[in-house]
């Protein structure tokens, strides 16, 4: 309950405390003092507090000049209250009296208006001592306040909503108090306030929401009714949510610009408007919710208006307007300047704004259709985009049909889409329909871009950066990857400057960090994603993708538990994943369950990834996922429904002349594939075709003699010093779980006690050392990452020799005392391995631990029953 003690109003600084302390201490002093603040900030209060002590000094206090009988009667008080509100006769009598000096005297007023008797007061009292002044809260008098008022200590969070919420003006910091309870926490909802407000209000930045309550907003009434209608107009204005220059502010109230100091100070000295002229966040409320809104639609359509005509920003009046649900009644030129304005960080909103300009006539089709599809809306865009498209008078065709083939790219219509960008004919468009044409095997429109670029049409960004793309990924195909990676990186960080407008098929940070992971320089991919997120790059278009090709180089390097929970939020929220995210998301979730030995996530994610393959067509820069879900296949027997899709990757690489870069990671998963199928033969071709890459990038020769060592290792030859390298070379390029876990498969079929030591001992060290670290010890301390972090563990080493016997013979039905008869130790012993491996495997019950075991297992011997080594390669 709030206190409503003389105590709990006024909480007052150490000036005024101490000119009270004296008062109170010399009641029989003469006093002659003003008291001067705007309204709202504590006049009354002070001499209320003064009154109190009189009267507690047995001296009478006098409101009223002309209940003063006697003037030398030294046993009274006269406290005049609102003394800016006195005729001219009033403040005459008040101004002898306070010559005299024989009357304690205070008064109270306004800073306006001031009439020429109450100024000629004013000074005669400065004579008598100084004013007392009396100003707005700071946080720690408002948390006082509080404090006090409810009788006990108020929490910080409330104390910031509250002070944020009424600027510290005294009078508004009780009405809010009054409304809440000293236990909520952030119960209200309104603006905040923030240090780059706009003068005048405006909206404040995204916060948690609070709501004011309608009773607060009330209390405001009398006093905006009681202003005078220019300055409510001029209230109204500021409330809108745009810096208002003094000439926007004079033309609005058809004054000169040296004429706005009057309403301005009325303003003021209501306590309105703070000495920065700026409204608190509370009055700002209040102004919006208790003026008209025919007043409120025509003071903000008309202050658009003039700032249009000015030049200036119309956003931020045009969002007033919508949140005041007049977006309808907006001029159309306005809508579509808001639009322009919103396009870059705001598409969503820019498409709805174009959609009230396109309505009332203004070719704004083309940039609605743009914007839909900058803010993911693909279903608008290719809507509005064949509006546009079938309309043979539009002059905007070639946009349309340029945002239809973007849309159509995201969703794995490819070919389609390349055809509708070489028909839009824009330098830019021309680049991406040669982009898609090699993503589909065909690769003579890239040649012919590059050998003649278009020059039809202005040299943007956009074209220049397209036309970069364009010659990164010809030399992908046929050039080191490092010039590649060169080339797409600077068309990155071309395109940053204009980043959240262009509407990309592809982000070329995108294409750079495919180039990378396909060539192990993962640093490099992972700095480009990074900038590319940060500029906002291809806006909410392509912001999913940025992130799932941060968690798939996540992934790669082995973080297997920070790619999950950064897959988990990119996937969040309502929207759908487009087919081309869709496949990248259901990919990691398998690369992710597969990394971790988790055989149920694995059959779940399969469900997805069979419906991912079949919405997306094999494409160029899809093998990737692709590889993925080969080895996830394998891994459920279900290798051969995938092979059409794998036939078909092989037929494009083909057209594109086998490209080294492309290949290599894709023969490195398909060998993976036929390992856990249990195919030799096929892995065999595999590691051939990594064989006949080696010498083309330092990634191809790491996993070309990886590839080699496995197959050995499968077939029973385990050179222990030539696997370290290898695994060390997977390690060094950024495969790091494909390192540890090459070293820990030849541990377990070596026979050699000392070789399974130093390769486990490999594959530990490889596990908690960060990729590329040459020389480095493992961090530690409470800020060292942690294993699952770095390096997500390849299950089967987390068991000794003895727990993966026991998880074989637990597997095949035997009993306890069944395992320990046949193992020679006690069925107890035989105990408390099961329950130190199911510890080990972080495994909730008995039935999740079999299915971890099984899949331990299973891979350990390679797909082959019982651990049988493979067959020797077959010579042909």
């Amino acid at each position: 309950m709030l206190r409503t003690d003389t105590e709990a109003p006024l909480v007052l600084d150490e000036q005024t405390m101490a000119f009270l302390a004296r008062v109170e201490a010399d009641p029989q002093a003469p006093l002659s003092t003003a008291v001067q603040a705007s309204g709202g900030h504590g006049k009354t209060a002070l001499l209320a507090r003064l009154r109190h002590g009189y009267q507690q000094a047995g001296i009478a206090v006098l409101d009223n000049w002309r209940d003063l009988t006697n003037p030398d009667d030294p046993s009274q008080a006269l406290l005049v209250d609102d003394a800016h509100l006195l005729d001219a006769a009033a403040l005459t009598e008040l101004r002898r009296l306070a010559e005299t000096g024989r009357v304690r005297l205070a008064v109270a007023f306004r800073p306006w208006p001031r009439p020429a008797g109450l100024v000629d007061l004013a000074e005669l009292l400065h004579r008598g001592g100084p004013p007392v002044p009396l100003g707005p809260f700071t946080e720690q008098r408002t948390a006082a306040y509080l404090s006090t008022a409810y009788g006990t200590a108020v929490s910080a969070a409330n104390v910031r909503l509250v002070h944020e919420q009424t600027a510290g003006v005294p009078r508004f910091v009780e009405w809010l108090a009054r409304a809440l309870r000293p236990g909520d926490r952030r119960q209200v909802r309104g603006d905040r306030p923030s240090t780059d407000r706009p003068a005048g209000g405006g909206p404040a930045p995204a916060g948690p929401p609070f709501e004011i309550p309608r009773s607060v907003l009330l209390q405001f009434a009398p006093e905006l009714e009681s202003l005078d209608i220019e300055v409510r107009r001029l209230l109204l204005a500021m409330s809108a949510g745009v810096t208002l220059p003094t000439d926007l502010l004079g033309a609005l109230l058809s004054r000169h610009p040296d004429e706005l100091d009057e309403p301005l100070a009325a303003a003021r000295a209501a306590g309105l408007l703070g000495p920065d002229d700026r409204l608190a966040p509370i009055v700002r409320r209040a102004i919006v919710a208790l003026s008209p809104a025919s007043q409120r639609a025509a003071v903000w359509r008309r202050l658009a208006e003039l700032q249009l005509q000015r030049g200036g920003r119309v956003l931020p009046l045009v969002r007033s307007m919508l949140d005041g649900g007049f977006g309808g009644s907006c001029p159309a030129g306005i809508a579509e300047a808001a639009g322009d304005e919103a396009l870059a960080d705001e598409p969503a909103l820019a498409a709805r704004l174009f959609a009230v300009a396109e309505a009332a006539g203004r070719p704004a089709a083309a940039r609605r259709a743009m914007a839909a599809a900058l803010s993911a809306d693909l279903d608008s865009a290719l809507r509005l985009a064949d509006r546009l498209i079938s309309t043979p008078d539009s002059p905007h065709r070639a946009d349309g049909a340029a945002v239809a083939a973007t849309a159509l790219v995201h969703r794995g219509h490819t070919d389609r889409a390349v055809e509708l960008y070489r028909w839009s004919g824009t330098p830019a468009s021309v680049a991406f329909a040669a982009i898609g044409a090699v993503g589909t095997g065909r690769s003579e429109q890239l040649d012919q871009v590059l050998a003649d670029p278009p020059r039809d049409g202005p040299p943007t960004l956009l074209a220049s950066a397209a036309l970069l793309m364009a010659r990164g990924l010809r030399e992908t195909l046929s050039g080191p990857p490092t010039a590649a990676l060169s080339t797409l990186v600077q068309a990155s960080a071309l395109l940053e400057p204009a980043g959240r407008s262009v509407l990309l098929p592809e982000s070329p940070a995108v294409l750079a960090a495919l180039v990378a992971l396909h060539c192990g320089e993962l640093d490099i991919g992972e700095r480009a994603l990074d900038r590319a997120a940060s500029a906002g790059l291809g806006a909410a278009l392509m912001a999913r993708r940025h992130r799932l090709l941060q968690t798939w180089l996540l992934m790669v390097r082995g973080r297997a538990a920070e790619a999950g929970r950064q897959l988990a939020t990119v996937t969040a929220g309502g929207l759908p994943l487009e087919s081309r995210d869709l496949l990248f998301a259901t990919a990691l979730e398998l690369g992710i369950a597969r990394r971790n030995s988790d055989l149920p996530a694995l059959q779940r994610g399969w469900e997805r990834a069979r419906e991912a393959v079949v919405r997306h067509p094999v494409d160029l820069f899809t093998l990737l996922p692709l590889g993925e879900f080969a080895i996830a296949a394998a891994r459920l027997g279900e290798l051969d429904r995938l092979a059409p899709y794998l036939g078909e990757a092989r037929n494009l690489l083909a057209l594109l002349g086998d490209p080294p870069l492309w290949s290599t990671p894709l023969h490195w998963s398909c060998l993976h594939a036929a390992i856990l199928a249990d195919r030799p033969n096929a892995a065999d071709e595999h590691v051939a075709a990594l064989a006949a890459t080696t010498g083309h990038t330092p990634y191809a020769s790491v996993v070309a003699a990886a590839g080699q060592s496995w197959v050995e290792v499968l077939r029973g030859v385990v050179d222990p010093v030539r696997v370290e390298a290898a695994a060390r070379g997977l390690h060094g390029i950024g495969l790091c779980w494909d390192g540890a876990r090459l070293a820990g498969q030849a541990a377990i079929r070596t026979s050699d006690r000392r070789a399974m030591t130093t390769l486990l001992d490999c594959a530990r060290m490889l596990q908690g050392r960060p990729a590329g670290a040459k020389g480095t010890t493992r961090p530690t301390g409470p800020g060292a990452p942690q294993v699952a972090d770095a390096i997500a563990v390849p299950a089967e080493d987390r068991l000794s020799e003895r727990e993966r016997e026991v998880a074989e013979l637990v597997l095949s039905g035997l009993t306890y005392k069944q395992i320990g008869d046949r193992l020679f130790i006690s069925a107890k012993t035989v105990e408390h391995h099961v329950a130190r491996m199911r510890q080990r495997l972080n495994c909730a019950n008995r039935s999740e631990l079999l299915a971890r075991l099984r899949t331990i297992v299973e891979e350990r011997s390679g797909g082959r029953p019982g651990g049988t080594p493979w067959p020797e390669r077959t010579t042909r």
